[in-house]
């Protein structure tokens, strides 16, 4: 939830700090995806497969979580045609679910089995987590004109790493498997991936850029390199 405070800046120059932080939300997913998701996912494979196996379930559930985000987009286009800022951020809402349902079930069963490893895997998380808040409350922001809407929107993508662990405390802890998670995680990175280049990356090339923003990107890439490695 700490992602929200940049909304209630004063911010004069709004066409600079949308495109901003669309490319940061961009370097944020396209770092995730790469250095986190799919390395988790191809190692979770490995665990029931060989190495070719692992690859190839990784490549295929990645093109299916692409081609997932890329249906899920055209129907949201639809709805929300006369507003693609809120709608990017609505799409947003759901890339970031589909990614921390699954953090909040290894959280818990990572926690169940060791305590010290659940509160050390939690502080990262919560770390992390706090550029992609950033992610989903601008774009709705400004969108919308709304604080509450991005308060509200960027409490639903975090709340659901709660909804997974309580999910994985009362129903889901005998069937989650590792070949389960790395699907899960898997698409995860298949809609990140598409969405940072096909939704974050072309929307933020509608605004005035200058050389300043593609810094936001490295910026991204950089906090979820380092949260990550934490």
């Amino acid at each position: 939830m700490l992602g929200v405070i940049p909304i209630f800046w004063s911010i004069k120059k709004e066409d600079k700090i949308i495109s901003s932080s669309l490319l940061f939300a961009s370097g944020v997913m396209i770092t995730i995806s790469f250095l986190s998701l799919i390395p988790e996912a191809y190692s979770l494979f490995l665990e029931n497969e060989v190495v070719f196996p692992s690859l190839l379930f990784t490549a295929i559930f990645v093109v299916v979580g692409i081609i997932f985000s890329s249906k899920i987009s055209s129907v949201i286009e639809e709805k929300l045609s006369y507003n693609y800022l809120y709608r990017l951020g609505i799409i947003t809402v759901i890339a970031l679910i589909f990614h921390n349902i699954p953090e909040g079930i290894t959280t818990f069963l990572s926690s169940n089995h060791d305590l010290s490893l659940g509160l050390s895997l939690s502080f990262g998380i919560a770390l992390h987590n706090i550029p992609e808040g950033l992610s989903v409350a601008i774009p709705i922001y400004y969108a919308t004109k709304s604080r509450k809407k991005a308060i509200f929107y960027t409490f639903i993508s975090g709340f659901s790493e709660a909804l997974g662990a309580l999910f994985a405390y009362l129903f889901l802890s005998p069937f989650i498997t590792s070949f389960v998670l790395g699907i899960i995680l898997a698409m995860a990175a298949g809609i990140m991936i598409h969405i940072s280049f096909y939704e974050l990356m072309p929307t933020a090339f509608k605004y005035p850029l200058s050389w300043r923003s593609f810094f936001f990107f490295i910026i991204g890439a950089m906090i979820m390199f380092i949260t990550l490695s934490i």
